[in-house]
């Protein structure tokens, strides 16, 4: 059984979405708060020419006017110290940080980083699942078919076969990358695209976060 038929069509038709373990059932119903945040999110959600023709960066304006939509409605950048002890022994575990993070929904925005970012946070919602600290995980990623429109503007080299992408994403996800985590993960089609006039904005085209 799947629970995806609970995603807004608005939304449905935005966006290409896959979910594991009826992530999306869980949010709708364990977390109503954080789910209507990210649909809101993912409503006001946008790429502009401008932004994809930008130059790179530390992270893309792209992804971080995602982040900062959120972090508006009380979403943090949370990293967590994480030990394994066995009898006596114990050592670290540590986790990588995740970028946006409320009442126990993790959420990653990945525009433009590397493929093996998936690797990193499938395993970091598979952890934090184990240990009871988050109930979901969300992966927000670029649909595969954005690199015909890439090609078109002349930026196809900007985005690699092995750059973060959902058909990079899907392989790892019903491969059990993220283990008993319920995960739902959407990706950016054509129709969040605007073919504005605006300067180009620098650091539109570049990665994401790479803490």
């Amino acid at each position: 059984m799947v629970t995806t038929h609970l995603i807004p069509p608005d939304i449905a038709d935005r966006f290409e979405v896959h979910e594991w373990r009826n992530a999306t059932g869980i949010l709708e119903t364990a977390h109503p708060d954080e789910w209507r945040d990210v649909i809101a999110a993912l409503r006001a959600f946008e790429f502009r020419r401008s932004e994809v023709l930008g130059g790179g960066g530390a992270k893309s304006s792209i992804a971080g006017r995602f982040d900062g939509f959120l972090t508006e409605r009380g979403w943090v950048e949370r990293k967590f110290a994480t030990r394994i002890k066995v009898d006596e022994d114990e050592r670290d575990s540590p986790t990588h940080k995740v970028d946006c993070f409320k009442g126990r929904v993790g959420l990653e925005i990945e525009w433009n980083n590397k493929d093996p970012f998936f690797d990193r946070d499938l395993n970091n919602f598979r952890l934090l699942f184990d240990l009871r600290v988050i109930d979901v995980g969300i992966i927000v990623t670029r649909a595969s078919h954005l690199q015909t429109l890439f090609k078109g503007l002349g930026i196809g080299t900007k985005y690699g076969a092995s750059t973060t992408h959902m058909d990079k994403l899907l392989p790892r996800l019903e491969g059990g990358g993220g283990g008993g985590c319920p995960i739902l993960a959407f990706g950016i089609t054509r129709d969040c695209y605007v073919e504005d006039d605006a300067p180009i904005v620098a650091g539109g085209a570049g990665d994401d976060d790479n803490g």
